[in-house]
């Protein structure tokens, strides 16, 4: 193959999608190939209510894994949670970078979830955030928030919050780590599959798959799968509040052999109850399905799933 060919990689337009882009294509570029960026505006950008609401799958990459089929780009980059569980025929996910962090992050002036006033305003739009601050501060009202990082840190410092909730990977990589007050951590606070990881998305027969697998982290791409399967298996996805979490961690000196430890915690949608399961295997298909059959062994796993098909 000929690495004076452009390498076409498709993106959303915001900062971060942009930044992330640029951090596979130095890793790209590191190898000799030559990249552009091309940006397509999604469903998603068109857009600004909540994403449970919209009603559809894939709001952020349906337009870009289109152009992708159609070969307008050659690869296309996201943020891992954002991809529907089922991807479109021919297309599948080529390189995962390593891991960022995986947790929310709280951002305030006003002090953390557990000192901020009671009626204090919080903005987050994802399910599974507001279930799990009801779970903890019932007292908080929560308010619907969209819009790049960069817009939602503009709302809070307006004033129209008084906190707002985000992935801590996504300041992190724009370089607002220092607006972080309070990671959320498990177990209360459980990520959503996917979060922190950047994904590349590639066509099967794609003539660029060899190079683009060169700079995939098989640890990430492990735990990637196990979360992904485990969603895929409840039904859920960003309409459901639900979070999973997994680590992929080598046996000893053995080369390529990895055991998964998965978390997974679900909510009802008003925080009361959560139910929570965590198991261990060497692959991610024994190890979603492990950690799901636990699941749905809970009593309070009918109560979930009734919500969810309401």
């Amino acid at each position: 193959m000929s690495t004076e060919r452009v390498l076409r990689i498709g993106t959303r337009g915001s900062a971060l999608a942009r930044r992330q882009t640029e951090m596979v294509a130095q890793r790209l570029r590191m190898m000799g190939l030559v990249t552009q960026e091309v940006i397509i505006r999604t469903h998603g950008d068109h857009f600004h209510q909540p994403l449970y609401g919209m009603g559809v799958k894939g709001v952020f990459v349906k337009e870009i894994e289109e152009a992708l089929l159609a070969n307008d780009i050659d690869v296309a980059v996201h943020s891992a949670k954002d991809l529907p569980t089922e991807l479109p025929e021919g297309l599948t996910v080529g390189a995962c970078l390593p891991r960022d962090v995986p947790w929310d992050a709280w951002v305030s002036s006003a002090g953390t979830l557990e000192s901020i006033v009671a009626g204090a305003r919080v903005g987050t739009s994802s399910l599974r955030r507001m279930a799990m601050i009801r779970h903890c501060r019932p007292d908080l009202e929560l308010l619907p928030i969209r819009g790049n990082v960069d817009t939602r840190l503009r709302k809070l410092e307006a004033g129209e919050y008084d906190a707002v909730v985000m992935a801590a990977a996504g300041l992190e990589r724009m370089g607002w780590s220092d607006r972080i007050v309070q990671v959320l951590r498990p177990p209360d606070f459980v990520p959503a599959a996917g979060q922190g990881v950047i994904v590349v998305e590639i066509r099967e027969d794609s003539p660029w798959r060899p190079w683009v697998e060169q700079i995939n982290d098989r640890p990430t791409e492990l735990a990637l799968q196990t979360e992904r399967r485990v969603v895929r298996l409840l039904g859920g996805g960003c309409h459901a509040p639900a979070g999973v979490y997994a680590e992929a961690r080598s046996i000893g000196d053995s080369v390529g052999a990895y055991v998964i430890h998965v978390v997974a915690r679900l909510w009802t949608q008003d925080g009361v109850q959560s139910l929570g399961a965590e198991a261990v295997s060497p692959s991610p298909e024994a190890a979603a399905d492990e950690v799901v059959r636990r699941l749905r062994a809970e009593p309070a796993f009918r109560h979930w799933q009734e919500a969810i098909d309401a």
